[in-house]
């Protein structure tokens, strides 16, 4: 059955008939949810049940973007509330078994939320490593400011989400950090040399390479490529992603609507497939822009549909959970570091 090479939103609770007729005609590989589609339990079923019907696969993969703090979708009163990544990361700097454990739990918890869903993608972790005068678009999002907090958390929530059923997306490939701009309105640009990337904002990427998914950052890397972003630059690509980190999964663009990036929808889109991407992202669910992106959009073929098959093959059957006595242990341990 052809799948074409994106993931696709959707606009509200449910899908209406033009999305229905659409994902059956275009079959995209996966759908996206944020806030606008998140009501309570049941309705988020009925929803992904829905898109998997209108493609055809019962498998179909299907992502949010899920952290804790600012970023997450799914909130009281139908599900919890969860720290962001920084607060693991101050426990950790007083008791790294502590801090280590209590990622592992916040992510294993949220797996589990999702996975009664029907959700088996998480965007998470975060893998960028701030740097002085970083935007906050990133800030407490970040584990820390150093290589080994974030290595060691975002390693703890990837295998806390794997654990529970739900696949991990690395983020924001090669490093986001740096960006003194937030990529949802311009286009940041990094001036730091290939030597201070690879020992900083490339190194948790490369340590964690198994990880299945991969997200690109809207991000120009002058060091690399003085004029496109990661997303679209097929020097950064295969020099950066695929050759100094070695990342041999499955790479998926950031959301294409963003405004870092330039041209049309079906331009933006090219551009990702021809730099090297393996799946194009596109969130916001207008469906206009869906059709664009859509008609720019190849069937996933070849080494894209190897590494994609792959991904979804890493997918694991959730293991045993006690969920009240994890909630209180992962309570017990966050309490020294405050309110989420």
């Amino acid at each position: 059955m052809m799948t074409k090479a994106f993931i696709t939103g959707c606009a509200d609770l449910r899908l209406n008939a033009d999305e229905v007729a659409f994902f059956g005609a275009e079959r995209p590989w996966g759908l996206i949810l944020f806030r606008r589609n998140v009501a309570e339990p049941a309705q988020v079923a009925d929803l992904i049940a829905s898109f998997r019907d209108a493609v055809g696969r019962a498998d179909a993969p299907v992502l949010i973007d899920q952290e804790g703090g600012r970023v997450q979708r799914l909130k009281p009163p139908h599900w919890p509330d969860y720290p962001p990544g920084r607060h693991y990361g101050r426990l950790f700097a007083g008791d790294p078994v502590a801090g280590e454990r209590a990622a592992w739990l916040g992510a294993r918890l949220i797996a589990h939320d999702l996975h009664e869903l029907g959700i088996d993608v998480d965007c998470l972790p975060v893998l960028d490593v701030p740097v002085a005068g970083g935007h906050a678009v990133i800030g407490d999002r970040a584990y820390g400011e150093d290589v080994e907090t974030v290595t060691t958390l975002a390693s703890a929530a990837a295998e806390g989400l794997m654990c529970g059923g739900v696949l991990p997306v690395a983020k924001h490939v090669p490093g986001h950090g740096r960006a003194a701009a937030d990529s949802h309105l311009e286009l940041p640009r990094v001036l730091a040399t290939a030597e201070d990337l690879e020992a900083s904002d490339f190194e948790p990427f490369r340590r964690l390479v198994r990880l299945p998914l991969a997200m690109t950052a809207h991000v120009v890397y002058t060091a690399f490529d003085a004029v496109c972003p990661a997303t679209t630059s097929r020097k950064v690509i295969e020099t950066v992603i695929r050759g100094v980190i070695g990342y041999e999964g499955c790479l998926m663009s950031d959301d294409l609507s963003m405004r870092a990036l330039t041209g049309s929808l079906g331009e933006r889109t090219a551009a990702a497939f021809a730099a090297g991407c393996d799946l194009a992202l596109h969130c916001n669910g207008d469906m206009a822009e869906m059709v664009e992106i859509a008609a720019a959009t190849p069937q996933l073929a070849g080494k894209a549909a190897l590494r994609a098959q792959a991904a979804l093959d890493a997918r694991r059957e959730p293991g045993p959970l006690d969920e009240m006595a994890a909630r209180e242990e992962f309570d017990a341990l966050l309490a020294p570091v405050g309110e989420v």
